[in-house]
């Protein structure tokens, strides 16, 4: 074996080569200021489809983004590929800033809040009239989400032809959120589509409801032919609607400036990550009564004023009966 006395020379000294090159490391990332602006359409799997000026680019995250993930309708910058062939695939580098951000957990244990579409100007909230039932809480939970994320919410009635809107209409009618009823046959022949497209016209609106309310035959009456979703129908056994869509997607409005995204059905809608003490910013029709409250009041004990607010017949009891329901189990989930 060689060995090396204390004078040895540099050049009698075998270095082995560095298999990741020469270069050294540096923290300093690339801006890249001559990325293409794009919108994600859809995340499937870790590829995410994003629309690059008029043609579709299947993307993936770069690697200097860390966790931080794309969700639907997030503005990214791409590099890489842009040209939206097949086996063509792109780099998105940098994620824009959010002016909204719609969130749910699982249900209301579930520390992990999910994002749901970024950057929505409303929530259109899809409920059927009957079959299956409508669900007011679940409305409910999603009236405090979108008041949560900023965004103004849209209630859409589907199958009147099955049952009246008087009853969802006592409860949601006052409180000045913009409705839509429409029946089956509206549906079908697209009046429906029609009267829906006043409100969306200009804006991003997310679509959420219950599997099997109509949501996505409504979103399919508002787009091109050629983007149509598959639908489904409503089990006649158990009353629930079966998961056609099972992942988000941002679609243009046929012949309007315009986006709709189409959410899967849910069966929950978690607010674990919201503070309860923002829970009674979606019922503007309780929130006057809280001002004789004491200080620090749950709006869930003896003393709250609400009580008495509702007894002089201000607001409906089921709204307050409403509020309580998700405050309790707020209050559940933060002992736990």
């Amino acid at each position: 074996m060689r060995r090396y006395g204390k004078h040895t020379d540099e050049d009698d000294i075998r270095q082995r080569p560095n298999r990741k090159g020469t270069r050294p490391r540096t923290h300093i990332r690339p801006a890249h200021e001559d990325a293409a602006e794009g919108m994600v359409l859809t995340v499937d799997r870790g590829r995410l489809t994003c629309l690059v000026e008029d043609r579709t680019v299947l993307a993936m995250k770069a690697r200097e983004l860390g966790r931080k993930a794309a969700v639907v309708g997030d503005r990214v910058a791409l590099v890489g590929d842009l040209s939206g062939k097949k086996d063509s695939l792109a780099r998105i580098v940098r994620i824009e800033d959010r002016t909204s951000v719609l969130r749910r957990t699982a249900d209301d244990d579930d520390p992990f809040e999910r994002v749901v579409v970024a950057n929505a100007d409303q929530l259109a909230i899809v409920t059927a009239l009957a079959d299956p039932e409508p669900r007011p809480r679940l409305i409910d939970r999603c009236l405090v989400a979108a008041f949560d994320a900023g965004l103004t919410p849209l209630l859409v009635m589907t199958k009147s032809d099955l049952a009246p809107p008087d009853k969802l209409l006592e409860l949601y009618g006052h409180l000045a959120i913009p409705y839509v009823v429409t029946s089956r046959e509206e549906l079908e022949t697209g009046d429906a589509a029609r009267v829906v497209q006043e409100h969306l016209d200009g804006k991003i609106t997310a679509f959420v409801g219950h599997s099997g309310v109509g949501k996505t035959t409504l979103v399919n009456a508002l787009v091109p032919e050629g983007l149509r979703r598959t639908t489904g129908r409503v089990n006649a056994v158990t009353g629930r609607g079966r998961h056609t869509t099972t992942s988000a997607l941002a679609l243009p409005l046929t012949g309007e400036e315009g986006w709709v995204i189409d959410t899967p059905g849910v069966r929950s809608f978690g607010l674990a990550h919201i503070d309860p003490s923002r829970v009674i910013l979606a019922f503007p029709d309780l929130e006057p009564g809280t001002v004789n409250c004491p200080r620090a009041c749950s709006h869930d004990e003896p003393d709250c004023a609400l009580d008495e607010w509702v007894a002089e017949g201000h607001a409906d009891p089921a709204r307050l009966y409403s509020l309580r329901r998700l405050l309790s189990t707020r209050e559940r989930t933060e002992g736990d």
